[in-house]
């Protein structure tokens, strides 16, 4: 045999070797994409009489479930009462699939569509809801804590809250939910500088996600929580709290009452008579770069968030909840934008052809939904966020640009009101 001879069969054989391992690393590799690939076949069983194009699918990254869309079942295993007045209910909810559960963001939030009494029709009708999740991510199942919303005192004929009053009266343990994966971009930062969470009422529940989050993973940042409600009967996981605040030195804890009852002491289960406001900030709170989480009543937003601004907190260190009309309206403050000094936008006309009116866009709103609100156009809405998609209507003409990144995916030719303005003339079906 030549030497030619000998470095062709070499060859040869080199060749044949490394072709085999490329072929039984093909073959592993498509193994392991169909394995993965049944297991989500079989994770998709969709929802009972669904026909929505959006179903129950998992959404893969990196691995491991991260999401869902659309809507899922999720079954109520527990119903506990947080407050000694029972206006605050707890609900633990699971998934009735048994698949995994993604894990969130503390602070984000969840949205649910339930089936509720029509109270003018006598029938029934669907209606969109969000809530804030109320305990850390990673325990298994869901919490959120709703509040009832009883008629105002001194108006007994405005009817309570429609599904607050659902949720406490008529969910119990073992009934079925539909409920959207987490959203929401107000959530905790990662990171090494101090907070502040400002919460008052019910607002306290994306607080609670944040807090019982930090401790769980041994975070040693200085956390402030200024908490804002009526008296002890209302002091939502009172206890909880207190224990946190004795075994976790960084944390210090400031509840304020705003009508004490004659029980409760100060000192013991209040730290503060009245509101909270910019003066207990500025006298509790040392210069330092604290970044700023505030959530509760539209009163205490709209004079808390601008007096950050007053105060000199920079615009990224504040971050706030904005659910629903209760909350702040964006346009009741704005900090000031890059683009001020500049000439306003050209006026568009947005008109809303169900009910045939037209009105002119100037700017001065913040979106297409507080201008329909302003002009009289009722449209449902839920987070106000982009997240729930309650305010996503058709475009029959015109075009509209996102002011941020909306969590919910608005159907073809459709937009979301609560975060979309005009880009020029508009018709929208509503």
């Amino acid at each position: 045999m030549t030497a030619l001879e000998l470095f062709f069969y070499i060859s040869l054989a080199i060749s044949l070797q490394v072709a085999a391992i490329s072929t039984l690393a093909f073959y592993r590799h498509w193994r392991v994409y169909q394995n993965m690939k049944s297991r989500l076949i079989g994770f998709d069983a969709g929802l009972p009489g669904e026909s929505s194009d959006e179903e129950a699918l998992p959404v893969v990254g990196a691995g491991e479930l991260t999401s869902w869309r659309g809507l899922r079942e999720f079954r109520v295993t527990r119903k506990k009462f947080e407050d000694k007045s029972q206006n605050i209910c707890s609900f633990h909810l699971m998934p009735v699939d048994g698949g995994p559960l993604p894990s969130f963001k503390p602070g984000q939030f969840l949205t649910l569509q339930l089936d509720v009494p029509d109270l003018i029709s006598g029938g029934r009708k669907s209606v969109v809801r969000c809530y804030s999740l109320s305990d850390r991510p990673d325990l298994g199942h869901y919490r959120i804590s709703i509040k009832r919303v009883s008629s105002p005192n001194d108006s007994p004929n405005v009817p309570p809250g429609l599904v607050s009053n659902h949720f406490h009266d008529h969910v119990r343990e073992g009934d079925i939910l539909l409920v959207r994966a987490p959203v929401g971009h107000f959530y905790l930062r990662e990171g090494t500088a101090p907070i502040v969470l400002i919460a008052g009422g019910i607002g306290i529940t994306p607080m609670l996600s944040m807090l019982n989050a930090s401790f769980l993973n041994g975070n040693t940042r200085e956390i402030w929580l200024f908490y804002g409600v009526r008296n002890s009967a209302e002091h939502i996981m009172k206890e909880h709290l207190q224990t946190l605040a004795k075994e976790y030195p960084n944390f210090r804890l400031r509840v304020c009452y705003s009508r004490a009852l004659s029980g409760d002491v100060l000192g013991n289960d209040h730290w503060h008579d009245g509101h909270i406001d910019i003066a207990l900030l500025r006298q509790t709170l040392s210069l330092r770069p604290y970044q700023f989480y505030v959530c509760g009543p539209r009163a205490m937003m709209e004079s808390l968030i601008p007096a950050l601004d007053e105060w000199g907190v920079p615009e990224q260190h504040v971050h706030y909840e904005s659910f629903g009309p209760a909350s702040l309206a964006k346009s009741a403050w704005r900090p000031p934008s890059e683009h001020e000094g500049e000439a306003p936008p050209s006026p568009a006309i947005v008109t809303f052809s169900k009910t045939g009116k037209s009105a002119s866009w100037d700017g001065s709103e913040a979106s297409l939904l507080e201008f329909a609100e302003k002009n009289g156009i009722e449209i449902a809405s839920g987070c106000r966020a982009g997240g729930c998609g309650s305010c996503q209507v058709s475009i029959e003409e015109g075009e509209v640009e996102y002011l941020q990144a909306p969590d919910f995916d608005p159907d073809p030719g459709c937009c979301l009101l609560c975060v979309s303005r005009p880009t020029r003339n508009l018709i929208l079906q509503a």
